[in-house]
Parts: C-alpha cells; structure tokens; sequence
C-alpha cells in the first residue's frame, strides 16, 4: 500500500534520528565556529558584507552569530541564546554558545549509547541545580564596604577587556569603564554614556568626558560659548517657511508680486523665531535644518543655535539636560527647557564638536574612544559595551565569583558529587554535564596554545582537594594554576548564573527535538 501524502509537495519532514542529528551538528557546528574566540588568547573573525563588501574584525560572540545568515534551526537556537546573554547581561555571548554546544555534544554520545533523550533532560536538570547551587555558595559580595567593591568592579571591567581588542591597556580602560559606570549611581541605562569614536591617534589617548558631547558646531556668527545655558531642544523644520502644499503653483504678474510673496515668508519664519525666543532661551537645538535667515535672526538676538543634531543626538541630549523635545511653540509655560552650565566648542582630533557641561542629569557622561581604524573603533566600543553593562549589571546585583576556568571547575565538582546520589542512566548524563563544564577551561587552554589536558587535569586536582579559588594563569609562559582572586580574575555571579543556566534550557530544548518540518509559508487562499 502507498504511503499517505500528507505534507505538501515542498515540504520536508526529518524525522527521530535524523532530526536529532541535524539539530546536534548544527549546535555544535556554531559552538565550535565561535570557541575559538573565548578566553584573553580568544582569535577574531573577519565578517565581510557579500553585497557591500563591508568588513567588520571581532571576537564578540552575539556580534558574530547575529551576521551570519544560517539555515540549520538548532544553530538559530543558539543564535538566540548568545543575543539574550548579550541584551540581559552584555558579555559571555561566547561562552554560553560554547557552553550549549558542548553540553549537545555530550548528549549526542548518550544517545549513541541508547540512552533516551528525557532520561538525559532529567540527568541535566539535576545537575544545573546542583552547579548553580554551588556558584552561588563560591560568590562573594563586597557591596558594604565601597573601596573593595570599586576594586572587584575594576577586576571584572578587567577581566572582560582581557579577551577583547583592548585588552593591552586593560588597566586604563577597566577604571575608565568604572568611573563611568559609578556615576550612574546604580542605574542601568547605558543611554547616560554616550560613546564617541574619533579615528586618529592610538587607544590610550581615549579619555572619559564628565559631560555630554555632540557631534555638530554652532551656526555661522553665533557666540561659542555659552553660561548657564537655557536649552529648548525641538524638532521642527526652520527653512525659510514656503508656502507648503504639495502640488501648488501659485501665478505673479509681476516680479513686486513675487517679492511680496518672499516678504510673507520672510515675515512667517521671523514670528515663528520671535514665538522660540519667548521662552527665554539662550541656545536653540534642532533636529532639522536652519536656513540662513533664521540662524541670523538667532544670532543677532544672542541664542547659539545647532542645526541637525540627529535623533540620536536630541534625544539624548533630552535626557541628559532635562528637557522635553518640542515642536510647537505658543505656549512657553507648558515647554521644559534643559539647563546646564557651561556649552563651548571643543576640539577632538580635526574635528570641532560641542560639549555640555555640569549637566542637569548629573549621572552623564561621554566616552571619546581614539584608534587607527574605523573597524578598530568599533570593536573597540564593542568591547567597552560589554564592559559597561557587565559593570552596571553588577552594581545592581552585587556578587562575583571567579573566571579563568575556576568557577566552571568549582561547579564540575559540585556536579560531580551530584552524580554520586542518583541511580541508573541519569548519572551518566549528570557525569556529561560536569564534562561539558570541564571544556571551558579547556578551550581556554587550547586557544592560548597551551598543554589543556595536562593544565586542566592540574586544574581539577587543585579545586577538588579544596583550594577552590584556584584558575588558569594563561598569561605566564607555559601557563600555569593560580590563585585568581590574587590575580584579580574576577567574573559577574550574575553573568556566570545566566550562561549555565540559558545553556543548559537551550540543550534541554534541543533534545526533546525529534521531528524538523521545513515548509514554505502557507499560500492566502483566494476566495
């Protein structure tokens, strides 16, 4: 008998093992085009724009995935994974990647064994609980005492930079990151810190900024410095106001007609200038143009004017002085205007550019990043991202624990002891979780060139016989276990919590799969 046509003609249907199959090599297929990247001797990927050409260098996991078109959908699970991690905690996109391919891999060999794929889900569960439990018993918290956590804050911003392309002035930019940070005063809006990339000079010349800083000049004639600046932030169209109706043709007998015409114009815009410096202002910014006709009106009258600053750039500056974006202008009661001390032209490399200072949010600040390249400056800022939300993730919720494979190894043998308690078949995948935990280590060893089974069973020795601060030192020749909270290799509890946990749902997920049906979208039916 003929088998049932169900699907449609351009369906495919993968389905037990091979369904399975395809979801493991994918994940693991993405875990290991970004493991290289992990760790401070991590390598970077160039990723090049097959239409435009554009090329962009980096090391950043979510980054790289994110740029990759891919076909496979346990690869778009992962994917996912390493955004999330990106949008929830800023850093350790790689690692949770990495983490979920390894803990499939692990899984695959068990299915091989005819181990069924719920018995191993069970294993998992149980020793995820037990690895995070002892995360959280390892983490320390030096909240109350203000000089020690600024000095954990500047270990991790370390720690983070250490893998990323600033790695060789760490240092300057981990207490740079910091300072930024702290000024927010426990809030996690990255928006308050504006970064800014100026190509020219190298990347110790980047400095931190206690103001907000925009990327335009003042107006032909206008004064280049204001004090106690009133500031009316608006966006409303300051060309020399035309008759606006589409389509219109508007017929003069004589050239006088067409003067009168301009007249009018002329007349509109200086009312509409007269209604703007009824607020009592003395600095204009607007999101569209300024003709140059008002820009003189404002000039004369004593008000800076800056014309164009881009969405980005008003609405930041918005929240930076207090205002409120405006677009009409009868009733000057009901505006908020922004305040701050002192605006002046600086000057950043060759280019000009504004600064507001003493700004009425005085949490703001600016980040002027200098490099070579433009593909050097954003990796750099990259880099710094994950380090500033890293760092204000951690203000809020304040435990660390420790990186350079210690916490991993901590967990391993938390799970470890987990496996002892529990029968049959689930031990064995309990064992595969704690296996899978033991590869980072590995992969870090790996990537620095160095002997990762001799270091990482080194390793083990040391954090099972319970000196459990001990890491890998990767920067010493020939590498070596050390302990890291002397090193000052110090990891977000919150960042460690989130990849063990997301990694081990994102396998979970991918095991129970055991059917892939690909169809184009649904045809709309005629009626």
């Amino acid at each position: 008998m003929a088998a049932t046509q169900i699907f449609a003609e351009d369906t495919i249907e993968e389905k037990g093992e091979n369904a399975r199959l395809s979801a493991f090599v994918g994940a693991i297929a993405v875990g290991d085009l970004v493991k290289s990247t992990l760790g401070p001797k991590g390598m970077d990927k160039i990723l090049q724009s097959a239409s435009t050409g554009e090329i962009m260098v980096t090391n950043d996991g979510a980054t790289i995935l994110k740029s990759i078109a891919l076909d496979n959908a346990a690869a778009k699970v992962l994917v996912n994974i390493s955004k999330v991690q990106d949008d929830e905690v800023g850093d350790g996109t790689t690692s949770v990647a990495v983490l979920a391919a390894e803990l499939l891999r692990e899984a695959e060999q068990l299915v091989n064994q005819k181990i069924h794929p719920q018995t191993i889900i069970e294993g998992y569960r149980i020793a995820s609980a037990a690895a995070l439990k002892a995360l959280e018993e390892h983490a320390t918290d030096h909240s109350k005492n203000q000089e020690q956590f600024r000095k954990d804050l500047v270990h991790i911003a370390r720690t983070t930079l250490s893998s990323k392309v600033l790695s060789q002035d760490r240092d300057y930019f981990a207490n740079l990151a910091t300072d930024a940070v702290l000024r927010m005063k426990g809030s996690t809006d990255l928006t308050h810190i504006q970064v800014i990339k100026k190509a020219g000079g190298k990347l110790s010349d980047s400095y931190l900024d206690e103001g907000f800083i925009l990327d335009k000049r003042f107006g032909v004639n206008q004064p280049k410095k204001v004090e106690n600046a009133k500031i009316l932030v608006a966006n409303t169209s300051m060309d020399t106001d035309k008759v606006k109706i589409f389509g219109a043709r508007v017929k003069v007998e004589s050239t006088g007609k067409l003067a009168d015409l301009e007249k009018a114009e002329r007349e509109k815009m200086k009312s509409k200038v007269d209604r703007i410096k009824s607020h009592g202002i003395n600095c204009f910014v607007n999101r569209q143009l300024i003709y140059n006709w008002p820009e003189q009106l404002f000039a004369d009258a004593g008000i800076a004017s800056i014309e164009h600053a881009d969405f980005d750039g008003v609405e930041r500056l918005a929240l930076v002085t207090g205002a409120e974006i405006t677009s009409t202008f009868d009733h000057p009661e009901h505006v908020k205007l922004g305040h701050c001390d002192l605006i002046e032209e600086v000057i950043i490399g060759e280019d000009s550019l504004i600064r507001f200072s003493g700004v009425a949010a005085g949490r703001a600040c600016t980040i002027v990043l200098r490099g070579a390249t433009e593909q050097l400056l954003d990796e750099a800022e990259r880099s710094l991202h994950d380090a500033l939300a890293v760092l204000s993730q951690t203000v809020g919720s304040p435990q660390t624990t420790l990186g350079g494979g210690c916490a991993e190894m901590v967990m391993s043998k938390a799970v470890d002891n987990a496996a002892q308690n529990v029968a049959g078949k689930k031990a064995l995948a309990v064992d595969s979780f704690s296996k899978a935990l033991r590869q980072l280590p590995t992969i870090l060893a790996d990537n620095a060139g160095l002997d990762s089974s001799d270091l990482v069973a080194r390793l083990r020795k040391a954090v099972y016989s319970g000196m459990s601060s001990s890491g890998l030192d990767l920067m010493k020749p020939g590498g070596g276990i050390a302990d890291m909270r002397e090193l000052g290799v110090v990891e977000s509890y919150k960042l460690k919590r989130a990849v063990v946990s997301s990694a081990s749902e994102a396998a979970e997920l991918l095991l129970r799969v055991d059917n892939i049906i690909r169809a184009a979208p649904r045809k709309r039916e005629r009626m």
